[in-house]
């Protein structure tokens, strides 16, 4: 489903991503974790082209995502992405923020796509909020709505850029639960997450970066109880100490 090969970015002299290489399977739910700076943030973006790399091949459903032909607004609105801080409209209801796109950019009825946001509204326990505003919600309500509008474009995959980071702590489980049970049925992730019970837990994959690097990828059980390298070992004993 999503694939890199070889993937370089600079920021000027700084390295940001160094020839990192690795590959997402259709359903498959990939945690990239890391320190700060480690280039997680910066090759997720890199997906939907958020960023631009220097050099090396990203494709995502088969199609190379840095083609300078590709129609840039029809391909991201294939791709699911969830920020950490939200970015709903204020000025629009709930509802009016997940239908817009979907009126906009996929041409259904306003009635659809309301019908359609009620639904993911649900689905993500806020059928009772669809009037509200997002200034009327809390962190982990509009994050969840957030969610709900990536999906009303039916997104083949999600990208989530730490999801969490930006919310009180007991806010954080309400949007992991709606993260859980996507994974549950059977969408394709990557997530860049300092949750590491959400790692253990959800993911397929783990991928450690760190200073642009792809250092390290394995199944959670493998990663967390043996980790290969001194770099991940370090990462996960502070994690642990802290």
């Amino acid at each position: 489903m999503i694939a890199f090969q070889g993937v370089n970015k600079w920021y000027g002299p700084y390295h940001a991503l160094n020839d990192v290489t690795a590959q997402v399977r259709k359903g498959q739910v990939v945690v990239v974790c890391g320190p700060s700076g480690s280039g997680k943030s910066t090759l997720i973006r890199t997906v939907n082209r958020l960023e631009d790399i220097q050099n090396g091949r990203i494709e995502f459903d088969g199609q190379d995502v840095h083609a300078p032909a590709l129609d840039l607004n029809r391909f991201r609105s294939h791709v699911g992405f969830v920020f950490q801080s939200f970015n709903l409209f204020p000025h629009l209801s709930v509802a009016e923020n997940i239908a817009l796109a979907p009126v906009n950019v996929l041409k259904k009825s306003r009635k659809e796509a309301r019908e359609r946001a009620l639904q993911l509204l649900s689905r993500v326990g806020l059928a009772a909020k669809a009037d509200a505003y997002p200034g009327q919600l809390s962190g982990g309500q509009q994050q969840r709505v957030a969610i709900a509008r990536a999906l009303a474009m039916d997104p083949p995959a999600m990208l989530f850029d730490e999801p969490t980071s930006a919310l009180d702590p007991e806010m954080v489980g309400e949007v992991l639960q709606v993260m859980k049970s996507l994974a549950r049925d059977g969408m394709t992730m990557i997530c860049v997450t300092h949750e590491m019970n959400f790692a253990r837990e959800v993911a397929d994959e783990v991928w450690f970066m760190d200073h642009g690097v792809l250092v390290e990828t394995g199944k959670p059980e493998d990663f967390f109880a043996h980790p290969r390298s001194d770099r991940a070992r370090k990462f996960l004993s502070d994690l642990r100490s802290h």
